[in-house]
C-alpha cells in the first residue's frame, strides 16, 4: 500500500534523479549540505510517531471523536448552533474548488470569490445600516480590538498632545472581547474603563465609547440617546451586534453607531470549538480609508467591463510597513463566502423567517417560565432568555442540565439561556423540566419581546442576487459560474512565494466536518471536550518538537496574530524583568510588511536593520544598531531563511548579537516548509517563533482565509502565553483572539498532516520542497537571472526572480503576472520583497510535468518579452501589455490587436491539450476601481449599461 507520503509528495524517484542531475547534484543529501549551513543542521531525528496509514489515521479519529461529547448547547455568547445547508456545504464548504483558492490579489483570475465577497459586505451593509463593510476580520472580538485602534487613531491624528486615550466599554460587553480590546490596548497606551453606560456622560479624555447589541445577558437596551450624546461630544460610538438579530432589531448605523462589529457565525458556519467564523466590519463613508482589513470594490477592466477588485488600502501593512494602523493580513474568505451564501440561499423573507422563529422560541420561554416564578431579568431580548438564581440554584441546575445533556451559560447571580435556528418546542418544555429544580415563586405574566422603538423597519438584502437564487438547483448552479471564474489548486500549480499553495490533503479535511467536532462550543465544559483537547496537547508537543521549543499557544487565529502575540509575550518578559524601557525591535529591511506593523501594535519602536548586496542581513548594520539601542533593544525580528529565499549563514552571530544586547529574537515562521526536520527555530537560538499552520501545515487557504499562526516559545516565555477567561491556560497575557483555541477546527488538518508524514515524511517533504524550488531555478536561470542565492549558488524553497531589466522596454513584473494567466497559472508573489521581481515556490505537492509546464510557460514568455526588447513588436501593444485576453475577445469578430489569435489564448501546446483555463474578465482598472470606490452589489442596471458602452 502506497503511503500518505507518496500521494503528498509530488514527484517520483526517477523524477527526483532528472531534477537533481538539472541541478548538477548527485543526490538530495548534497543539494540539502550545499542549502541549510552546517551549524544549524539538527543532529538528532524529529522524536515523534511514525507515520499513520489514511485508513488507519481515520479510524483512530473516530475513536478521537468518541472522546467529544455534544450536548445541546444554549450558552451562546457570540456562538450558537446554525444549519448549515446542504448545498452549501457540498458545493463551497467541501469543494477543492473554493477552499484551495489564493487571496484574490489578481483580480482577474478571482471574479468568483469577489462576487460571493460582495455579496457578503452588502449583507453586512444592508444589516448593519452603514455604508461600507469589510470582506471580513478574524473574529469578532479581534474586530471591536480593530475599530477601537480605529478611532484611537482617527480622534487623535490631528492632537500631538493632550490625546483623548480612554474609551468606555459597557460592562456586558462579551467577556472574550473585553480581555481581547484589553490585550490590544495596553501596548498603544489606551485606557479601558468598564461600567453600567447608563451612567457613562463622556468627557474630553475619551475618543469611544463600545457596546453590545443584545448584550451578554441578552438584554435588547436602547442606546439611541447615549450614542446621539457621546456623538455630540465627538465621541464615536463602536456597537458589536448579533448578526441574525439585526434582521428584526433597528440597524446600529440608524441610531448613530460609528462602526458595527460581530460574528457571521450563526449565518451557516459550525461552531467547531471556536472557530474559524468570519467576523463583520462596517463604518460610515468617511472611514472608508482608514477601515482595516480587505475590501471589495467594483471597478471596470481594460475594455470598461465590469470588473471585481480589492480596493484601497488593502495591503496597507504592507505598504506603509510601521505606520500602518493594523497588521491584518489575513480574512476569514472561505467562512464570509458560506455566511454570505446563507443570505443568498434564504433571501430576505428566509432569514426573517428564521430570526422571528428563534425570537418566537425565547418568548416562549420566558413566559414559561415566569408562569412557574422565575425571575426573567429582562423583558427587552431577541434569543436569550436571562434568569435570575442563587449559588445553590446554579449547582443545581448544572447538574440537571448535565444529565439532560444541555449546557446553559453561568454568570454571577444569573444563568442565560440562548436559543438558535436549531431550537423546537420539545427543546423548550426540556429546557423548563431541567430548571424545574429551582424553587420558583408566585406566577408572573410577562409582556416580553422586542419594544416596538427597537424593531427593524429598514428593507434588507434587497439586491437582485438576495431573491434570485433561493432554491437548491439556482444556488448549485450559481455556485458553480462563480466557481467557474477563480483559478485554484484545481486547475493548476500556484507558485506564490512566502505563501506555501501546498496540497490540502481530502482525508485531512474529513473530520473537520464531523459533529464532533463541527457542533462543540468553545465554551461547553472540558469533561465534553476530551477529544478535542487530545488533539491540542499532542498537536503542541509535536509543534514544540519541530520547532525545538518548550511551549505552544494555540490561539492566534492568523499569521499576523501570531506576530503580536509573541512580540506581547517579549513585551512581558521585559517587564517582568523590571526593564519597561524596552521597546526597540530591530526589523530587517526585507521582513515582511506585517512584522514591522505587529511591532508598533505591540507598542514597540520599528528600527530598520539594512540588507547587503547579496540580500543577507548586513550584521555590521546590526550589530551597530544592537549596539546603539543596547539598553532599548527589545527584540530582533527575522524571517528565516530569508524572505530572499536563503538561508543566511552568520544567523547564530545574528541571535548572539540580539542576546548579548538584551534583546529576544523573533522568528517570522512564514518558511517554516524549509526547515522542517532539517533545522529549527531551537536550533538558530530564536526565542519564539509563529508557525504558519495554513503554509506548512497543509490548512486550506480558502481564498484568503481560514488561517492560523500559533506560537511556540522557550522556557523564558513560557510564564507569558495568552490566557483566556473561559479556559484554564497557562500563561501571562491577555488573549489575542476570542476563542481558548483560536479557530480550533482546522487544527484538526494540521494534526493530520503530522501523523499522515510522521517525522521521516515531514522531513522528505522539506527536502522536495527544496529539491523543486532549485529545479525551478535552474531550468530558469538562463532565461531570467536569480536574484539571491546561498554560499553555494542554492536558494532555499523560493526564489527571486528578477523582472526589472525588461522595464526600459515597457514591460514590467505586472505584464509578466497577466500574460501568465493565459497559460493557465496563477502568477508567483509580485514584487516582494523587491519591486519589479517574482518570488517563486513551487512547493513539495507538484510534479514534474507541473513544473515543467510553469517553465514552459515562463520561458514562451520570455521569448515574447524579447520580441518587445528586439523592437519586433508595439511596446505599448502587444501580447504582454494586453493580458490576460477572455474567451469573449476570442469571439470577437473584429479582432483588433496585431498578433493572432491563437498566440493570444493558444502560446504552447499544452493548453491544447489540458485544460484552458479562461479569466471572465481582462486586465482590472485598478485606479478606476479607487476614484470610483462601489463596496457593495451594484444594481443589474450598471452591468447592463456597461454592456451597451461596449457594444458587448
Amino acid at each position: 500500500m502506497r503511503k500518505f507520503e507518496d500521494r503528498h509528495i509530488g514527484t517520483n524517484t526517477a523524477d527526483r534523479s532528472t531534477m537533481l542531475a538539472a541541478i548538477g547534484e548527485p543526490d538530495i543529501e548534497t543539494l540539502i549540505d550545499k542549502t541549510i549551513p552546517a551549524s544549524i543542521r539538527l543532529s538528532r531525528p524529529l522524536s515523534m510517531p511514525e507515520a499513520m496509514s489514511e485508513r488507519s489515521y481515520l479510524r483512530m479519529m473516530e475513536s478521537v471523536a468518541a472522546r467529544n461529547r455534544v450536548f445541546r448547547s444554549y450558552i451562546g455568547h457570540g456562538y450558537y448552533n446554525t444549519i448549515t445547508p446542504s448545498p452549501i456545504a457540498r458545493n463551497i464548504f467541501q469543494n477543492p474548488g473554493w477552499y484551495t483558492q489564493y487571496t484574490p490579489y489578481q483580480a482577474e483570475i478571482s471574479q468568483g470569490r469577489l462576487e460571493a465577497l460582495l455579496n457578503f459586505q452588502t449583507m453586512v451593509s444592508d444589516l448593519t445600516g452603514l455604508p461600507i463593510a469589510n470582506a471580513s476580520l478574524l473574529d469578532e472580538a479581534t474586530a471591536a480590538a480593530e475599530a477601537m485602534a480605529m478611532f484611537f487613531d482617527i480622534k487623535n491624528k490631528r492632537r500631538r498632545d493632550d490625546k483623548a486615550t480612554r474609551i468606555f466599554v459597557d460592562r456586558h460587553v462579551f467577556a472574550q472581547t473585553l480581555a481581547v480590546l484589553r490585550s490590544r490596548a495596553e501596548p498603544l497606551g489606551i485606557e479601558i474603563e468598564t461600567g453600567d453606560w447608563r451612567s457613562f456622560t463622556g468627557g474630553d479624555a475619551y475618543f469611544a465609547v463600545l457596546c453590545q447589541f443584545p448584550d451578554a445577558e441578552g438584554c435588547v437596551a436602547d442606546y439611541r440617546a447615549w450614542v446621539m450624546s457621546m456623538k455630540e461630544q465627538e465621541i464615536h460610538a463602536i456597537v458589536a451586534a448579533d448578526i441574525l438579530g439585526l434582521v428584526l432589531l433597528t440597524p446600529p448605523g440608524e441610531w448613530g453607531a460609528d462602526a458595527v462589529v460581530g460574528n457571521t457565525q450563526r449565518f451557516g458556519v459550525p461552531m467547531g470549538f471556536g472557530g474559524p467564523h468570519a467576523a463583520y466590519f462596517a463604518t460610515r463613508d468617511e472611514y472608508k480609508r482608514q477601515i482595516p482589513g480587505r475590501i471589495i470594490g467594483v471597478s471596470v477592466d481594460s475594455r470598461e467591463m465590469p470588473a471585481l477588485r480589492m480596493a484601497l488600502q488593502t495591503r496597507e501593512q504592507h505598504i506603509k510597513r510601521e505606520k500602518a494602523t493594523s497588521n491584518i493580513c489575513t480574512a476569514q474568505a472561505l467562512l464570509a463566502i458560506m455566511a454570505g451564501m446563507y443570505a443568498v440561499y434564504h433571501g430576505p423573507d428566509g432569514l426573517t423567517a428564521i430570526a422571528r422563529q428563534v425570537h418566537k422560541m425565547a418568548r416562549s420561554l420566558a413566559s414559561m417560565l415566569a408562569e412557574r416564578g422565575m425571575t426573567v431579568k429582562h423583558d427587552s431580548f431577541f434569543d436569550t432568555v436571562c434568569l435570575e438564581i442563587s449559588d445553590q440554584e446554579a449547582a443545581a441546575i448544572k447538574d440537571a442540565a448535565a444529565r439532560s445533556e444541555m449546557n446553559f451559560f453561568f454568570g454571577k447571580g444569573h444563568l442565560c439561556i440562548s436559543l438558535d435556528e436549531t431550537t423546537t418546542a420539545d427543546d423548550i418544555k426540556e429546557i423548563v423540566e431541567v430548571l424545574s429544580v429551582m424553587n420558583g415563586g408566585d406566577a408572573v405574566a410577562v409582556d416580553v419581546g422586542i419594544p416596538d422603538t427597537l424593531q427593524r423597519s429598514t428593507p434588507f438584502c434587497t439586491h437582485e442576487v438576495f431573491s434570485s437564487y433561493n432554491t437548491e438547483t439556482e444556488l448549485m448552479r450559481y455556485i458553480k459560474r462563480l466557481e467557474n471564474k477563480d483559478l485554484s489548486l484545481m486547475h493548476s500549480m500556484i507558485p506564490l512565494g512566502s505563501c506555501t499553495m501546498k496540497l490540502n490533503a481530502a482525508n485531512q479535511l474529513i473530520p473537520v466536518s464531523w459533529s464532533a467536532f463541527a457542533d462543540m462550543h468553545p465554551f461547553a465544559p472540558a469533561d465534553q471536550t476530551e477529544g478535542y483537547r487530545q488533539v491540542i496537547r499532542e498537536l503542541e508537543r509535536d509543534l514544540c518538537e519541530i520547532t525545538g521549543l518548550s511551549a505552544c499557544s494555540l490561539m492566534p487565529n492568523s499569521g499576523a496574530q501570531g506576530e503580536l502575540a509573541g512580540l506581547l509575550c517579549i513585551r512581558a518578559y521585559h517587564a517582568a524583568n523590571g526593564e519597561h524601557q524596552r521597546d526597540v525591535a530591530l526589523i530587517p529591511s526585507s521582513a515582511h510588511g506585517t512584522n514591522p506593523a505587529s511591532a508598533v501594535m505591540a507598542g514597540m519602536r520599528v528600527i530598520v536593520v539594512q540588507c547587503d548586496d547579496t540580500g543577507n542581513i548586513d550584521v555590521g548594520d546590526l550589530q551597530a544598531k544592537a549596539a546603539e539601542h543596547s539598553s532599548q533593544l527589545a527584540a530582533l525580528m527575522v524571517t528565516y531563511p530569508s524572505t530572499h529565499g536563503v538561508f543566511e549563514e552568520a544567523i547564530k552571530e545574528i541571535c548572539a548579537t540580539v542576546h548579548r544586547h538584551g534583546g529576544l529574537v523573533y522568528m517570522d515562521g512564514a518558511n517554516m516548509n524549509a526547515q522542517v526536520g532539517l533545522t529549527s527555530p531551537g536550533e538558530i537560538d530564536a526565542d519564539v517563533c509563529h508557525l504558519n499552520l495554513h503554509k506548512t501545515f497543509s490548512i486550506p487557504h480558502g481564498g484568503g482565509g481560514p488561517g492560523m499562526g500559533p506560537i511556540c516559545v522557550n522556557d523564558k516565555l513560557k510564564p507569558y502565553l495568552p490566557t483566556h477567561p473561559f479556559a484554564d491556560l497557562e500563561g501571562g497575557i491577555e488573549p489575542v483572539a476570542a476563542a481558548p483555541w483560536g479557530s480550533a477546527s482546522i487544527l484538526l488538518i494540521s494534526y493530520a498532516y503530522i501523523k499522515l508524514l510522521g517525522a521521516d515524511g515531514m522531513r522528505r517533504a522539506t527536502e522536495n520542497a527544496i529539491l523543486n524550488a532549485n529545479y525551478l531555478a535552474a531550468r530558469l536561470k538562463p532565461h531570467y537571472p536569480i536574484l539571491y542565492t546561498g554560499k553555494h549558488g542554492k536558494c532555499a524553497h523560493e526564489f527571486i526572480l528578477d523582472l526589472r531589466q525588461f522595464k526600459a522596454a515597457g514591460i514590467s513584473a505586472e505584464d509578466v503576472a497577466k500574460r501568465l494567466i493565459d497559460y493557465g497559472f496563477h502568477a508567483p508573489t509580485l514584487s516582494f520583497p523587491v519591486a519589479g521581481t517574482f518570488m517563486i515556490e513551487p512547493t513539495e505537492s507538484e510534479s514534474k510535468a507541473e513544473l515543467d509546464r510553469f517553465c514552459e510557460a515562463m520561458i514562451q514568455i520570455k521569448a515574447e518579452i524579447e520580441e518587445v526588447v528586439k523592437g519586433d513588436v508595439d511596446p505599448e501593444n502587444n501580447v504582454l501589455t494586453n493580458a490576460p485576453h477572455p474567451v469573449d475577445l476570442l469571439t470577437d469578430a473584429n479582432w483588433k490587436f496585431p498578433y493572432t489569435r491563437e498566440k493570444a489564448v493558444f502560446p504552447v501546446p499544452y493548453l491544447y491539450h489540458e485544460h484552458k483555463f479562461w479569466p471572465p474578465v481582462a486586465r482590472v482598472n485598478n485606479a478606476y476601481g479607487d476614484r470610483n470606490l462601489v463596496c457593495t452589489c451594484p444594481p443589474i442596471e450598471a452591468y447592463m449599461e456597461a454592456d451597451s458602452q461596449t457594444g458587448a
